[in-house]
């Protein structure tokens, strides 16, 4: 039998990439659809389950993946054919796309960074060569070659020594025990105060919140818990994160499979978690904790459930105290339990789950993972 088709094992600065573009959205439809895909099967989800989650066909879904492990990230862009025949040709191209990815400082320029203005113009006069091309078609030519107008941004990698194998093992409960897996984690803070959003409105007159000056609720973290197995997510809202609200998270979990049998619940490295009376309590009470690595929440399959959470609940609000913010998570949860494969749920996880991710070119699953115990 075939092994399942699903992508290689991320990079960190893969992760992190599909992560924003899931969280904050793309100006790309493709993209962010794309995007989606690849988080979904990193993950752990099957190709049928992908193609459902973002309304496509399952061998787009394959070839998405597919090109995901030959190419990487290039993957995300569409090749889209047509249109006029180039005027540069191909060595051009690679020296305005050199020029442009090189500081303009070491080209003894008096800035810091190229404008497309500045660019084309010296472009037209540097020495030895002539590249005529004007601003548009510049603009165009850098995102076809993959260049970009971007914020300098810093990186880190999960210096994690028990990585690989952390990931293994959570890619080996997800596949053998998904209806004993369970995900823990929290967002917020969740302050009062009108929040920005979308919705329809009349051409000209968008819905408008007050600004705020003052914040006297003080926040509250949202503590949630999702089944892997029935698709089940639940979670309240508390003053603070801590051990204390950690086991009591954990309690709620283990409660949800009374039979005794063992569960494996998915959580992060924040400190409240890996208490000695959390661990005592797991212990005895047959529940494994199974910790992502550093800087590695995208392993976390409850990250991807959060979006729909903040979209359909938090963004475009204006809650008057922490009470009514409460009760309209706690409607929508149970909103979001009856209906978990309505088109409008299915679309928000589908921006979140790419979002999600970072790791280095090691194949998610690739090699054989120890039996659970």
């Amino acid at each position: 039998m075939a092994e399942p088709v699903r992508v290689r094992r991320l990079t960190d600065q893969e992760g992190q990439k599909l992560q924003q573009i899931v969280r904050r959205g793309s100006t790309s439809s493709v993209r962010y659809r794309r995007a989606m895909m690849l988080l979904a099967s990193a993950g752990g989800n099957r190709v049928p389950v992908i193609a459902q989650l973002v309304q496509a066909d399952e061998d787009t879904v394959r070839d998405v993946i597919h090109r995901f492990n030959e190419i990487g990230l290039a993957c995300l862009d569409p090749r889209w054919a047509g249109g006029r025949p180039r005027l540069l040709n191909p060595d051009d191209e690679d020296f305005v796309v050199q020029t442009a990815t090189t500081r303009p400082t070491k080209l003894s320029q008096p800035f810091t960074r190229w404008s497309i203005r500045k660019l084309a113009a010296y472009l037209r006069r540097v020495h030895g060569r002539v590249i005529r091309i004007g601003r548009e078609a510049l603009r165009c030519l850098l995102a076809r070659r993959g260049v970009t107008f971007q914020r300098t941004k810093t990186w880190k990698e999960s210096p994690d020594p028990d990585r690989d194998a952390k990931l293994d093992r959570i890619e080996e409960v997800l596949n053998r025990f998904p209806d004993r897996v369970f995900a823990f984690d929290e967002f917020g803070p969740l302050g009062i105060r009108p929040t920005v959003g979308s919705g329809w409105a009349v051409v000209g007159y968008p819905e408008r919140h007050p600004a705020t000056y003052h914040r006297t609720h003080g926040i509250r973290y949202f503590h949630g818990c999702y089944s892997v197995g029935d698709d089940t997510l639940w979670g309240v809202n508390r003053l603070k994160k801590g051990a204390a609200n950690t086991l009591a998270a954990l309690k709620s979990i283990r409660a949800a499979r009374p039979d005794g049998a063992p569960i494996y619940v998915i959580l992060d490295n924040l400190s409240a978690h890996k208490g000695e009376k959390i661990r005592r309590w797991a212990k005895k009470h047959r529940v494994e904790l199974c910790f992502t690595p550093t800087y590695a929440s995208w392993a976390n399959p409850i990250e991807a459930h959060f979006g729909p959470l903040r979209q359909f609940t938090i963004a475009n609000s204006h809650h008057r105290n922490h009470t009514v913010q409460t009760r309209a998570l706690h409607a929508y949860l149970r909103w979001r339990n009856k209906n978990a494969r309505h088109p409008d749920v299915l679309a928000a996880q589908r921006r979140e789950r790419a979002r999600v991710r970072s790791e280095k070119g090691v194949r998610w699953g690739g090699r054989p993972a120890a039996a659970a115990a």
